[in-house]
């Protein structure tokens, strides 16, 4: 049987944000941290091992993905989003908002130059193996190197922001106490029966 929401429930679903915008949240966030991990880990194999290329390729079909799926987040966010009132105001709300629009620009940023750096090195770009990026740049060995130090200076700077980021969440739930972090859970409310 179907029910109307109630007044209640209606106000509290304007507490949190829409499913899609939490799931490609959370899923941005995996994939961020599970591509810096990658990185980090294959600069402890040797050059030319099996494990150090699998992990390699593991990064670029990841990167891949996340590029698709920030793509798809930021159109959702703009056009289909929940768009939710402000927990906070004043310096800490402008503060906030930079952060969330320097993070973006940084992901951005960083996923064009994971493009560039595969384009210049000139090796294979697919996405597991079901299809490949053509080339859009002849590859440039003396380029590679260079884009590939501001790939990896852009990702600890991403990895340090995100952290940030969390820190300031988990203040928020701890310290504070609003709903700053639950905004961006799943509203479990209307899935209970008490």
């Amino acid at each position: 049987m179907l029910t109307t929401p109630t007044q209640s429930s209606v106000a509290h679903d304007q507490r949190h944000y829409d499913i899609v915008s939490i799931a490609f949240h959370w899923l941005t966030a995996v994939l961020v941290v599970t591509l810096f991990l990658l990185a980090e880990v294959w600069d402890f194999l040797p050059h030319g091992t099996p494990l150090r290329h699998s992990l390699q390729g593991l990064h670029i079909s990841l990167g891949i993905l996340l590029s698709a799926t920030l793509a798809t987040r930021l159109i959702w966010r703009i056009w289909f989003g929940r768009k939710l009132s402000p927990v906070i105001s004043g310096p800490p709300y402008w503060v906030a908002r930079g952060a969330h629009h320097l993070i973006y620009a940084l992901l951005i940023g960083q996923i064009a130059l994971g493009y560039i750096f595969r384009w210049t090195q000139g090796e294979a770009f697919s996405f597991f193996d079901l299809f490949s990026i053509p080339a859009l740049i002849s590859p440039d060995k003396a380029a590679a190197r260079l884009v590939g130090d501001f790939h990896n200076f852009l990702g600890w700077t991403i990895i340090v922001l995100v952290c940030g980021h969390a820190v300031v969440a988990l203040l928020h739930h701890y310290v504070l106490r609003d709903d700053t972090l639950k905004r961006m859970l799943p509203n479990r409310a209307k899935h209970s029966s008490f």
